[in-house]
This record gives C-alpha cells, sequence and structure tokens, in this order.
C-alpha cells in the first residue's frame, strides 16, 4: 500500500518546517477507488475550498464543508453519491477529501505552512505523532467523555495517547480500526495475505499438492496452458504486478514483493526484515524472504507467466484485470472483491486459499488497539464545526455509522431477517458498480462508497445491534449461503473448515500480537537516506523480475547491494533496527 515519502528537496528546502516533516508520510489503503484521481489543481482547489468553508457556514448553521486530510485515501475531491447523502442527512455536511497519494507530498507542505493540515486529518501512527508536536492536532480530552461510541474504546484510546512522547494526559488521536477482542486473538477465517488461486482451475488439474513455489509455478503454468485467455478472449495470466504502492507502509521495496515476504513468517520493517525467531535482518540477506520473492517472480517471467504490462500499468487497471478474470493468483484476502460473487462461489470458479507446504504464514492479530492509522481534529476549527466533527466522528463509531461503512445499505446490500440478524444480497455492487436506489441519491454504489477509505471500528468488531460482526462473511446466513459445493470440496480436500483452521491444524500460522507503539519518526537524515534507499531498490527490483538468467538476476542484486551501501544502508538499517525492537518488545509481552 501506498506510501508517499518527504523528499529530499523538501526536507533540504523547507528546514523550518523540519518539526513537521514526519507528519507528511502518506499510507494507501487496499481498497477499490472510488472515483477518478484528481490532479495537483484540484489539491489547491481543495485548499481554496477549506478557507471558504470553515468560518462563515459554521457560525451561521449553514452546510459546512469538513475537509479531511487522508494518509488512506485513493480519492481526491468531494464526497459523492449515497455516502454523502448518508452524511448530509445526518449532519448537513459536505466532506472534501485531500489525498496527499493523489495530489502528491507538495499538497502537505502547502497545508501544514498554513497550520492548517484540515479539518480532520487522518494520519499514520508516527506522523500523526510529529503533527501533534507541531501543534496541527486538537486536544479532545474535555469533551471525549460526552461521545459514547468513541468511548466504547477508551482502554484502545488511552493506550495510544500515553504513548505520545511527552503527553501528560491529554487525548489528540482516534486509532483507526479498533477492535473488541484482545491483542493477541485471531479471530478470521482468511488472514491478510497466502495464495489464493481459482477452485476450477485448480479442481482441473487433480488438486495436485504443492510443496513449494517452484511447484506453484507448475500448478500456474498448467493453468495458463490450459486457458491462455478469460472468456471474452483477452490474455490471461497468474501475475498481473503494479507499481503504485511501491514503498508502501514505510517499508522499502515493491508491494507486491514486500507482502508476499509474509508467506515465509517474515515481515519487513522499514529496511529491516522481521524473522520468526523474532531476530531482524537486512533487506539485502539473501537468505531472507526479499531476495526468495524477487526470485520467484523472476522465474514466473522467465516461465511466461508474468503479465506484460506489470511495472508500468496502476493499480487501477490491474484491479480491472482481476474482475474481467485474466488473473490467476491473487494474494491479498481483499482481491477475491473483485471476482467472488455469490454466482462464482456457488459454480466453483471463485478464488480461495490453496496451501504451498514450506510456507508458514504470518499475520498479524485481530487490531484491538487499531490499525496503525489515527483520526484527529485539526487544530484551527472554530468551536461550532469541532462540535459538528466530534458528533460525526461518534457517529462515524456507532454501529449506525460502522453498519454503512462496513456492510452497507438496509434492503440493498443486506435484509433483517427474523431474529435481528443479517442477510447478504447483491453482492456485486461493489464490483459490479450497482445502481443505489433513489432514495439513497441513485448513482453507482461503488461510485459513491466511502472514500474516507478508513474506519474507527473494524469490520470485524460485534455489531450489537445484531450480535454478529459488521463483516457479512460471518454470518450465520453467509456461511449457510456460502457452504457451496466448492466449499464442501475444499473441505474435504484440505480437512479443514476455513482457511485459518487449516494454519492453526498444520502450525503454519505466526501470529504477531497487535500493539500500541509510537515509533520514532525519521530524522531529516534518515528521510533523506530512506528516500535514497527505496528508489534503489524498487528501481533494482523491478529489472530484476525482467532478467533471462540467474547469473544476471544475482550479479543485479550484488550492483544493488553496493549501491544501497554507498547510500547510507547501514544508518538505516540501524536506526530501523532500533525503531522496531521497542515494537517488538512490547509485542513479546503478550506471547
Amino acid at each position: 500500500m501506498k506510501l508517499r515519502k518527504v523528499t529530499a528537496l523538501l526536507l533540504a528546502g523547507a528546514m523550518v518546517m523540519a518539526s513537521l516533516a514526519g507528519c507528511a508520510g502518506q499510507g494507501g489503503a487496499g481498497t477499490a477507488s472510488t472515483g477518478d484521481a484528481a490532479t495537483t489543481s484540484d489539491a489547491g482547489a481543495a485548499t481554496t475550498t477549506t478557507d471558504a468553508s470553515s468560518g462563515d457556514a459554521a457560525a451561521s448553521g449553514d452546510k459546512m464543508v469538513f475537509e479531511i486530510y487522508d494518509a488512506a485515501a485513493n480519492y481526491q475531491g468531494m464526497q459523492t453519491g449515497w455516502f454523502q447523502k448518508v452524511v448530509n442527512d445526518r449532519f448537513n455536511v459536505d466532506l472534501n477529501i485531500i489525498a496527499p497519494q493523489v495530489a502528491g507530498d507538495a499538497i502537505y507542505q502547502t497545508r501544514a505552512s498554513s497550520g492548517n493540515l484540515g479539518d480532520i486529518v487522518l494520519l499514520d501512527s508516527t506522523d500523526f505523532a510529529d503533527c501533534v508536536k507541531s501543534g496541527l492536532v486538537k486536544d479532545i480530552s474535555a469533551d471525549l467523555g460526552n461521545y459514547p461510541n468513541l468511548m466504547k474504546f477508551k482502554e484502545q484510546i488511552d493506550v495510544y495517547n500515553q504513548g505520545l512522547e511527552g503527553n501528560a494526559g491529554e487525548i489528540y488521536g482516534i486509532p483507526t480500526e479498533m477492535m473488541d477482542t484482545s491483542p493477541s486473538s485471531y479471530s478470521q477465517d482468511v488472514i491478510y495475505s497466502s495464495p489464493l488461486l481459482r477452485w476450477d482451475l485448480y479442481s482441473e488439474l487433480g488438486c495436485p499438492d504443492i510443496a513449494d513455489l517452484d511447484g506453484l509455478l507448475d500448478v500456474l503454468d498448467q493453468m495458463m496452458q490450459a486457458h491462455p485467455t478469460n472468456d471474452a478472449g483477452d490474455p490471461a495470466y497468474p501475475f498481473s504486478l503494479w507499481a503504485d504502492w511501491d514503498g508502501g507502509d514505510g517499508m522499502l521495496g515493491i508491494a507486491n514483493v514486500v507482502q508476499l515476504t509474509t508467506w515465509y513468517g517474515e515481515k519487513l520493517r522499514g529496511s529491516m526484515i522481521l524473522k520468526p525467531d523474532g531476530t531482524f535482518t537486512p533487506l539485502t540477506d539473501k537468505t531472507a524472504s526479499y531476495y526468495k520473492i524477487l526470485k520467484f517472480l523472476n522465474n514466473a517471467y522467465r516461465r511466461g507467466l508474468v503479465d506484460p504490462d506489470s511495472g508500468t500499468q496502476d493499480w487501477n487497471s490491474a484491479c480491472a484485470k482481476m474482475g474481467a478474470g485474466q488473473v490467476y493468483l491473487m494474494w491479498y484476502s481483499w482481491q477475491v472483491g473483485f471476482w467472488n460473487s455469490q454466482e462464482r462461489l456457488e459454480n466453483g470458479t471463485a478464488f480461495i486459499f490453496i496451501p504451498v507446504q514450506d510456507q508458514n504464514y504470518y499475520c498479524d492479530a485481530d487490531a484491538y488497539f487499531g490499525s496503525g492509522r489515527v483520526f484527529g481534529v485539526g487544530s484551527q476549527v472554530d468551536d461550532a464545526k469541532y462540535q459538528k466533527i466530534m458528533e460525526f466522528l461518534d457517529w462515524y463509531a456507532s454501529p449506525e455509522g460502522a453498519t454503512f461503512e462496513h456492510t452497507g445499505i438496509k434492503d440493498f446490500n443486506y435484509t433483517v431477517n427474523d431474529d435481528g440478524t443479517y442477510t447478504a444480497i447483491n453482492t456485486n455492487a461493489l464490483m459490479d458498480n450497482l445502481p443505489v436506489p433513489e432514495e439513497y441519491g441513485g448513482g453507482g454504489y461503488n461510485d459513491g462508497n466511502n472514500a474516507i477509505n478508513q474506519w474507527i471500528v473494524s469490520s470485524n468488531s460485534t455489531n450489537p445491534e445484531t450480535g454478529e460482526t459488521y463483516n457479512k462473511e460471518y454470518w450465520k446466513s453467509w456461511k449457510e449461503a456460502t457452504s457451496t459445493q466448492m466449499k464442501k470440496d475444499w473441505q474435504a480436500r484440505f480437512n479443514a473448515e476455513e482457511p485459518v483452521d487449516w494454519m492453526k491444524k498444520n502450525n503454519k500460522l505466526v501470529i504477531s500480537p497487535n500493539v500500541s507503539v509510537s515509533l520514532d519518526s525519521d530524522t531529516a537524515d534518515i528521510a533523506v537516506i530512506r528516500n535514497q534507499c527505496n528508489e534503489i531498490v524498487c528501481d533494482y527490483s523491478w529489472k530484476m523480475i525482467f532478467v533471462n538468467d540467474d547469473a544476471s538476476f544475482d550479479a543485479m542484486w550484488d550492483e544493488m547491494t553496493a549501491s544501497l551501501e554507498g547510500n547510507g544502508f547501514k544508518d538505516l538499517c540501524d536506526f530501523d533496527q532500533t525503531k522496531h525492537q521497542k515494537e517488538l518488545d512490547a509485542k513479546n509481552k503478550y506471547k
């Protein structure tokens, strides 16, 4: 997921903003974009809108506009469609999304230099801490007790804010996607990343055992040979990669490699790889997983299994191919949302986890303390807007708000059963952009989906209105509806009820406890080194995927390593190991 860095130019040219520099880091989310990307000039217009909307309208009781500086957003501009109508009906508020991931890093400098990053800010936790220090975020501690839905998560909110350096009891941040379980539990059926294959194509081959990555390539090769195109005659490939998330989540390297390192129990932490035994090793270690997965993708390329558009296409283009049946391997759990309709689950053409025997799958425990990002209120909002924002955030954390965010619209996305639980309908609403009822403003469902793209309450928390999760995949009705022949065949083949059940039975799950730790932000020097090293790793990694022999691959790896060492990589590794040891120590308390 995309994480934009402060550029060397920004750091060198704006030292007066040094105390704010950490706030510029951004993160994207792994969900479908809800609109066309805006240009940087749109960002300037958005800044103008802030100035025009934040004073007189709030004082007079006219419609307000909330400017949301949003590290998670894939879309920039005014929220439209059904979600805007839901918000407007309740608060008489429009939402204007400021997306640095769309507008570019310069939008941060423009807004922060005025002392007004946004009315609501959504940032990664380390960046948020820097913005607290810089006075860009408002203390909400005096008022939090008035908002019962937020107070349900008081423990988690307190733990995050107590971790802020120099904090004397103030509350600035509300963590995102908090859960109501525990820091060490894992309650989902599917982990964030694992090999996902089309069941019909896998079954066609006799459901073979897959021993390792080479065996996985053998299976994918056979699938492609049997089905070189989708039903429409378009070329299909096991791998369709994209480059616009590279360097994401504070990690070096290309995102399509970074995520697959978790298949071997390892997790990138900046320039370092955290191994299952609790030790760190540099990304450049040839015995570690970044090298292993990069070599896996190179082997796939050499066998003709990689979409030739990979590396030049963006995320939206790759997702379109997923939805069109042009991709035979998925590895993010959310990717199946572009394909796995009820019809496909019933006819056996859906994607599902297929074990690779030498893998041990890393997963983060339930996000009890949140997912790593934080909501806050901008320090410059006036009293009237502040009150309205707090009301909005409390609603956003309420059962009604979370239902709209995670479940959708009553009688369009779900119906209510006699016992108060829900049954999902129109499960293809997002992927097919189904038309929304006129009472919710009409338009396409995806076009009007929540562009904030991040939540206060996790979808896997329990909805007190139903006694089930907000996430439909754990509803009794959904389990019954998806107990298809495909699912029964999978269960019989792997002697497990669900993918995580198989992983636990076979001791293949590496659970990392969820903790709330405020990590050190980069110094100006480290930020420059990180940016340079990330460019080196990404540039070489893409080249290595497309080389034609082992000798060229290893020679290029050695060149990359030498180039990194010449650009301060050791200093970066030392910084990252110290930084993430603090996080590891906190995790170890829950093991």
